[in-house]
């Protein structure tokens, strides 16, 4: 058994300490918030609302999702995470697999053009020019068709195809099996964890995404969830719910009293935050290997 000494543990409760200080910080904000969106708007303006609700409502989530936008909103972000994701990570891996290929004429080249596109890219308005002629403004597949190969994947994808036993190729071959044979039979089912990793990845961009659709997108009704949620914090959103709220809610003044525009906010910021938290569980045990992947060089 390893005795430590008084220097050791003094360095321990400061790292632990450190790390515990670091992780409140982190979290409290977005506590915080979840408490404000379950607390009366009237009652948090006059202050003091720090780790629990005061007066619980759920009168601000009502409202979120009584809007119509809101609602098509989500659904719009999910939709585009989900086929957003899908559709990413099986052309990246394709593109990834065949780069793997040491025989593939022109390897290096291709790899070269890959990387350069890392470190250099065409600007915002020659790829919202190209987005134009391309004729995706205001469709959804200006969400998805842009962002299919992601090099920096694709260099993941690439290294860990790499390291499968070559001969689990060769006997498939032997076999009978082609090249797409192999790349759906074989080496997709062995890539479980580095899928799994980099499918969050891609899915967290998708969701978290408000910039592009802010610029590409002027019809309301294909706007995701996040942008919604800028231009509610921009208060452009904020007093039409007010208003909606006012004009539906004549002879119910209590319920017009418990809601404010920070309050509306926070809800509808937890509506667009907690469903890609909840995923993050189902994948955590995939990180480390997947990850690690990436970090083994030729």
């Amino acid at each position: 058994m390893i005795r430590l000494t008084y220097g050791d543990r003094f360095m321990m409760i400061f790292i632990y300490t450190a790390l515990a200080l670091l992780a409140f910080m982190t979290f409290y904000p977005f506590w915080n918030a979840l408490v404000i969106s379950f607390n009366s708007g009237a009652d948090t303006a006059r202050g003091g609302i720090t780790f629990w609700p005061r007066i619980w409502t759920l009168e601000n989530y009502k409202i979120v999702f009584q809007d119509e936008r809101l609602v098509g909103a989500f659904f719009i972000s999910i939709a585009r995470t989900v086929v957003g994701t899908f559709l990413s990570i099986l052309f990246t891996a394709v593109f990834a697999y065949g780069i793997s290929k040491r025989e593939l004429i022109g390897r290096n080249f291709y790899m070269v053009l890959c990387i350069i596109t890392l470190y250099f890219s065409g600007g915002l308005i020659p790829t919202f020019l190209l987005i134009r002629e391309l004729q995706l403004m205001n469709t959804f597949w200006v969400f998805i068709i842009p962002s299919l190969i992601s090099v920096w994947n694709m260099i993941i994808f690439r290294t860990f195809f790499q390291g499968l036993p070559k001969g689990l190729e060769e006997s498939a071959k032997i076999d009978g099996s082609g090249n797409w044979g192999i790349f759906f039979r074989i080496v997709i089912p062995l890539s479980g964890p580095v899928i799994a990793t980099l499918s969050l990845f891609t899915a967290v961009f998708h969701w978290n995404d408000w910039f592009g659709p802010s610029i590409y997108i002027t019809n309301e009704n294909l706007l995701p969830i996040q942008t919604m949620l800028k231009q509610i914090l921009n208060s452009n959103i904020v007093s039409d719910q007010m208003a909606q709220l006012d004009s539906a809610a004549q002879g119910q003044m209590s319920r017009m009293r418990s809601v404010t525009s920070k309050s509306l906010s926070m809800a509808t910021m937890m509506v667009a935050t907690i469903p890609i938290i909840l995923v993050y569980p189902f994948v955590q045990k995939y990180f480390v290997k997947g990850v690690l992947i990436g970090s083994l060089k030729e």
